[in-house]
């Protein structure tokens, strides 16, 4: 498999970091897929996936989301996407990389995947643009997310107001996330909730750049691009010819076991989508190209990629 690093302006002027993979032979290209990555962790990550997905006819592309992975150059930006507005300043940066690549495959159809984070990422470009790919896969997703909204944004301006945007609060995180490893009795680390792979848990521990606490500005920025895309206002901009697929492991504390999934899957039902499919992995939790059923997962995608 070929691996090309490459450097873009984002959306506010900010260097940002991709890769391309392909592969190596000659083969015809069924298309491309671009990965929107989760938080706290990075692209290279998504290695193992490209792999699949080039064997089968695909180019892929994937950015470093601003505040993520090579993207950016000091450890201390880990987890700060911008000064205002940050979430929605990333989504911009994936519709550049979109552009991207449809100057260098023109032609060919791109499909979006997006995984937790990326996901709600995925959902934003869902509304703002759509018509810039041809399908979107939206992975350890989630729909509605109710109070939780409502009670975290008075806290995190609080925090915000005393200790500014670029502090790591232990508080935010815990009270945000605390509860993922909740479920899962005698837990081994502080994410067996990521996956029942321990082998792919630990590696994720000790990456440098997986992991971290996400600066205040960070969740700042996030709880408004999830209030965003619960916004009916903007759900009714949803454009209802692009096929989404969703897919989450049957016990990801993010989509609340399957709950929230079907949630988000009747929300574009309710709001006129025409191609919208679902699938829970039995006893899957979050990561689920990271799952000890991760050849299954990998398998499903291609085949819904080729009906596409």
């Amino acid at each position: 498999m070929k691996c090309r690093e490459f450097r873009f302006e984002g959306a506010d002027g900010k260097e940002i970091s991709a890769i391309r993979w392909e592969n190596e032979d000659e083969y015809k290209i069924k298309g491309i897929v671009q990965i929107s990555h989760g938080m706290a962790e990075n692209a290279k990550r998504y290695e193992r996936f490209a792999k699949k997905l080039t064997k089968s006819g695909y180019i892929v592309y994937i950015n470093d989301h601003r505040g993520h992975g090579e993207s950016e150059k000091c450890l201390d930006d880990l987890g700060y996407l911008a000064e205002s507005d940050g979430f929605d300043i990333l989504v911009k940066d994936m519709k550049i990389l979109t552009d991207i690549i449809k100057a260098e495959n023109q032609g060919v159809p791109i499909y979006l995947f997006g995984h937790s984070m990326g996901s709600f990422a995925a959902q934003k470009y869902l509304i703002d643009y759509a018509d810039s790919v041809n399908a979107i896969i939206l992975s350890g997703s989630c729909g509605d997310f109710g109070s939780v909204l409502k009670l975290a944004t008075p806290v995190i301006s609080c925090v915000e107001l005393v200790h500014g945007d670029r502090h790591r609060s232990k508080f935010l995180d815990k009270l945000i996330f605390g509860g993922n490893n909740r479920q899962f009795k005698n837990p081994r680390t502080n994410f067996d909730w990521l996956s029942r792979d321990e082998k792919e848990v630990d590696k994720y521990i000790a990456d440098e750049k997986c992991g971290f606490i996400c600066t205040t500005g960070f969740y700042r920025d996030f709880i408004n691009g999830l209030k965003y895309i619960e916004d009916k206002r903007n759900l009714l901009k949803l454009t209802n010819h692009v096929p989404v697929l969703i897919i989450s492991g049957e016990k990801d504390p993010v989509g609340k076991n399957g709950k929230g999934v079907k949630n988000l899957y009747d929300r574009y039902i309710k709001y006129g989508l025409k191609d919208v499919s679902m699938k829970l992995y039995k006893d899957a939790r979050h990561e689920i190209l990271n799952e000890i059923n991760r050849d299954e997962v990998m398998q499903d995608i291609v085949e819904w990629l080729g009906t596409k």
